[in-house]
């Protein structure tokens, strides 16, 4: 936060990838983000039960569904955890992203655009490193009326050309700024400068 960034992301149990925190870390930090900087629950639950009781526990500003959902979920959540904004992730393989931003733009209030493999035989659901084809990104922006975030790969080096590109509301980052697999505040500094720059 002291990077300059906008929100934090609170990794939870995942299949794979860097970073997963207990539950009971992410409540303790969720209530100590300042005014300003939301706080995002990276849940890759996905039955609306389940879902619920573990935005409800840990108590984030924001859910961030980072697996397909039916649209129950959605429904479930606006019920129970009304004053929690829904973000879903899309992982951009192919087309078909496209197709399903628009499916569920009336349903969710901002969409994530990552590089997961979520019918791998274990599911990458973020933390990949991987970049994916902008120009799908692109389209989703320009169609779909609704913040849209951009992730996968990300990185000081290309962040200033992905956000050229795509003009997405928003970049997400997570292994572009680690070594060895642990956060590095000088790689987050030089993110979130380049950022700064062209906001």
């Amino acid at each position: 936060m002291g990077s300059g960034a906008d929100a934090i992301g609170l990794v939870a149990k995942m299949p794979s990838g860097p970073g997963p925190i207990s539950d009971e870390s992410i409540r303790e930090i969720a209530s100590i983000v300042p005014p300003g900087v939301d706080s995002f629950l990276l849940t890759s639950e996905t039955e609306p039960s389940a879902v619920v009781s573990h935005v409800t526990r840990c108590r984030t500003s924001v859910v961030q569904l980072v697996d397909s959902v039916s649209s129950l979920v959605y429904q479930a959540l606006r019920e129970a955890c009304s004053g929690v904004r829904i973000v879903q992730v899309l992982h951009v393989e192919n087309e078909s992203a496209l197709t399903e931003a628009h499916r569920i733009s009336s349903l969710v209030d901002a969409i994530l655009l990552d590089s997961g493999r979520p019918k791998a035989s274990v599911p990458t659901l973020g933390g990949t490193g991987d970049v994916h084809d902008w120009s799908i990104s692109t389209r989703i922006v320009k169609e779909v009326r609704l913040p849209v975030f951009l992730a996968g790969g990300l990185n000081p080096e290309n962040v200033g050309a992905a956000i050229s590109q795509v003009q997405p509301y928003a970049v997400d980052l997570c292994s572009g700024v680690r070594t060895n697999g642990v956060l590095d505040s000088g790689l987050l500094k030089s993110f979130c400068r380049t950022v700064g720059r062209l906001g």
